[in-house]
Order: C-alpha cells, then sequence, then structure tokens
C-alpha cells in the first residue's frame, strides 16, 4: 500500500497507459464494432465500458492508520464496495490503532473484511505470530459476527518504518506460518516493478518463489493494467490508485475518492462482485478454527 508519507514524486512502476483493464471476447467486440455503426462515440463508450465491468469490480478499498478521517462505511457500502482490506500490524510489532473499531463499523455496513501485516526484515515467524493473534484478538466488534478476515502480507519496500525490507525468504517463511496457522495462504501485496525485480534477483531460491506463487497477489500500478511475473500467472486484486494518483483514463472508470476519503486507495477484482463474495469467503480465516 503506498504510505501517505511518501513523497508525491515518487513511482516504483511503468509509464505506458492502457485504459482498457480487460481483454473483450471476440463475440463481444464484434458486437461493439457493429454498435458504432449505428451509435454516437458517448454511447459508443459506455457499451466499452459496461462489457469490461462484466470482467471486474471496482469494489474493494484499503485503509490504514494514515487515514485519519471517520470513514463513512455506509456511503462505500452504497457507492458499490464490497470489501475492505485494513492494516492490522506494522514494525516493530506495532497494532493499527484503527483497526478494532473500523472493523466493526466496516461489518456492521454489511462490507467483508480484510487485514495485512506492514513487513520489515527481522523474524517472520514472530510478524506472523504477532499479526495473527492481533486479527484474533479483534476480529469481533460489539455485536458483529464477521465471516472471517482476508489475510495479506504487505511485501513492499520498507522506508519508514525500523527493521529494514523483508526478503524474499523471510517473504516465504512468513506465508509457510501462516498457513500452518490458519490453513490459508495470505495474499500479497507489492507493486509490479518492484516484485519483478525482488522474485527475479540473483540468489531467490526456486523453493521459496513456488512458496510464494501458493499465496494470491494483489499487485499495484497506477499507470496501466499489471501484469503479472514469475511465480504468479495473474492477480486478483489491482490497486490501480493510491494517495490520488492514478493516470488511468476515463476517470468515471477509474475514481480516486470513495465515501468521504477523496483519495482513497481503490482496487479492482479479477472478477464480478458476486465472485468476490464466493472468493473472499474461500479464502478467509475464521480465527476460531
Amino acid at each position: 500500500m503506498m504510505r501517505k508519507s511518501r513523497a508525491k514524486s515518487q513511482d516504483n512502476f511503468g509509464n505506458n497507459i492502457v485504459t482498457n483493464p480487460f481483454r473483450l471476447s471476440a463475440r463481444r467486440l464484434q458486437l461493439i464494432v457493429r454498435a458504432m455503426k449505428f451509435l454516437r462515440v458517448p454511447i459508443f463508450l459506455s457499451l466499452l465500458l459496461c462489457a469490461a465491468s462484466a470482467f471486474a469490480g471496482n469494489s474493494v478499498v484499503n485503509l490504514s492508520h494514515y487515514d485519519l478521517m471517520r470513514v463513512d462505511f455506509e456511503a462505500m457500502k452504497r457507492e458499490g464496495v464490497v470489501g475492505v482490506i485494513h492494516e492490522a500490524t506494522y514494525p516493530r510489532f506495532d497494532r493499527d490503532a484503527y483497526y478494532r473499531t473500523r472493523q466493526t463499523a466496516a461489518m456492521r455496513a454489511g462490507l467483508l473484511w480484510g487485514a495485512y501485516h506492514f513487513a520489515d526484515a527481522t523474524d517472520p515467524i514472530a510478524q506472523a505470530e504477532h499479526f495473527l493473534n492481533v486479527v484474533s484478538a479483534n476480529w469481533r466488534g460489539p455485536g458483529v459476527q464477521p465471516g472471517g478476515v482476508l489475510l495479506v502480507l504487505d511485501f513492499e519496500k520498507n522506508g519508514h518504518y525500523p527493521g529494514g525490507t523483508m526478503r524474499v525468504d523471510q517473504a516465504a517463511r512468513f506465508v509457510e506460518r501462516i498457513k500452518q496457522r490458519t490453513g490459508k495462504y495470505p495474499g500479497v501485496y507489492g507493486s509490479e516493478n518492484r516484485l519483478r525485480a525482488v522474485m527475479n534477483a540473483p540468489g531467490v531460491s526456486r523453493a521459496d518463489k513456488a512458496v510464494l506463487g501458493n499465496c494470491w497477489l494483489w499487485i499495484a500500478n497506477y499507470h496501466y493494467q499489471p501484469t503479472p511475473s514469475s511465480p504468479w500467472s495473474h492477480w486478483r486484486l489491482w490497486q490501480y490508485t493510491g494517495d490520488g494518483k492514478c493516470d488511468l483514463r476515463p476517470r468515471s472508470a477509474y475514481p480516486i475518492r470513495v465515501a468521504n476519503i477523496a483519495r482513497a486507495e481503490r482496487n479492482i477484482f479479477r472478477g464480478s462482485n458476486e465472485a468476490l463474495a464466493d472468493w473472499w469467503e474461500e479464502h478467509a480465516w475464521l480465527p476460531t478454527e
């Protein structure tokens, strides 16, 4: 997750722009081309966006203690958001002070809930234990019965917390520990360029890459549709905007705000909202298990 404290000029991604995030089937393209002969351009663009929406839902928001406002989760729900992934823990062994109260509010609004850990280069097993203990201790807000928590390793460069940046081998040990404790592999989050660089760096073992390949991928790129590299063949979530940064157009298809958050961190799921709900339930952890 791009942190709010980063410089506005920082760019970890590419520079090409592709405005259509999903390929269309040949049949859909044929129908759209025929429609161009009879419809004005604005109507054609609307048809194109509708076709793309059949493959994707712009329906996940991520938050952390850097988001200082009182979040309107009811408004999020009305605007089509399905799930929220919130920072739970970060270096060194800190817990996000907003996590518990926002979990309660989000669940009461009918939103799915997820948690992520911002990693460092210290003992990955201790980090995984701390993360799971915090999530488990806070997973029920007053009067709320969540169906489970989607877990994520935030595997990005650590330039503003103590402890250094997590290595690939440490990330593999972290996700293995999560799997041992929960029976579920977590998601792995990172920017497209950094993931490609670290996963293909000299000294990275095939075994560690294979372990991380068991995790679902959450990839960030604010300029164009990302293309994952080994060990992942595809992404599940695409963070296309954060802290107001987004080069994709048309803006109506890639909003940078949601509810009362003017510069949100928003994500596209590869699939419909119905598929997202099913997938979330399948990959979520019930802390009592």
